[in-house]
């Protein structure tokens, strides 16, 4: 590995851990990175999964005062991206790699329009959610699940689908709502590689230098992104998620 793709690739890292924080869809940047750079397509993408593991955590971190007192709802959505991560990681090693190529980009533009939204879609939900409260009921966990396999099996874009998820079903701030979104994905992501370190062919460098670079962006994400308004967050959301569609298109 020459020094310019040690900078490049730790470079992404540092990019994605930061987008995975603020809203996901770092996997973009880190596994067009490694398809650039000669990486077979399938060991881009486990070695990236594996990779942005440490940044979740990082981000995670940064969050830890948002994340306070939601473990009421955090742990059933944690089985359920638990489950969703190990069947995502499962189809990786067995289905062609186009398989959801063409329908992912229409899951990524529902989840867009469910988040621009979601302030008026929450106003409707209102009571659905007050009585829910630490609660989610099984619906949402059973988009929590579906986003699970989604990211264990690919992930660009997971954490968008999970904050339109989320958003329409957790009655919140919609940065408590992102801290939740953090440790969900990293789930994912723990459990699918996890999954591949036993059964599949890893790029321990590159997984490496990407692990590096996303615990320095998950830490700068998780301290100044907490502060952006729900405003900019969605926003910033929005623009992150069209460009994740044109790059798969």
């Amino acid at each position: 590995m020459s020094a310019w793709q040690i900078v490049a690739i730790f470079g992404a890292g540092i990019a994605a851990g930061a987008i995975n924080t603020l809203v996901g869809s770092g996997t973009l940047i880190t596994f067009p990175a490694l398809l650039a750079f000669g990486y077979a397509p399938v060991v881009a993408n486990v070695s990236n999964t594996i990779g942005l593991v440490p940044g979740s955590v990082a981000g995670a971190f940064g969050y830890r005062r948002e994340l306070a007192g939601q473990r009421r709802r955090a742990i059933p959505l944690a089985i359920a991206s638990a489950l969703g991560g190990t069947i995502g990681a499962v189809l990786l090693l067995s289905l062609p790699a186009s398989a959801f190529k063409s329908i992912v980009p229409v899951f990524i533009a529902v989840a867009l329009v469910l988040i621009l939204l979601q302030p008026r879609l929450a106003a409707v939900l209102g009571h659905r959610r007050r009585r829910h409260g630490e609660r989610v009921g099984p619906a949402a966990t059973g988009g929590v699940l579906l986003s699970g396999v989604y990211g264990g099996y690919f992930g660009a874009a997971q954490g968008i689908m999970l904050l339109s998820i989320l958003g329409l079903a957790v009655d919140d701030s919609l940065q408590r709502i992102n801290s939740l979104k953090v440790v969900l994905a990293g789930l994912v992501n723990l459990i699918a590689g996890l999954i591949f370190i036993v059964v599949a062919h890893v790029a321990w460098g590159a997984a490496g230098l990407i692990a590096a670079g996303s615990i320095l962006g998950g830490l700068v994400a998780g301290r100044y992104g907490r502060q952006l308004s729900p405003v900019v967050l969605r926003c910033l959301i929005v623009i992150v998620g069209v460009l994740a569609i044109v790059r798969l298109l």
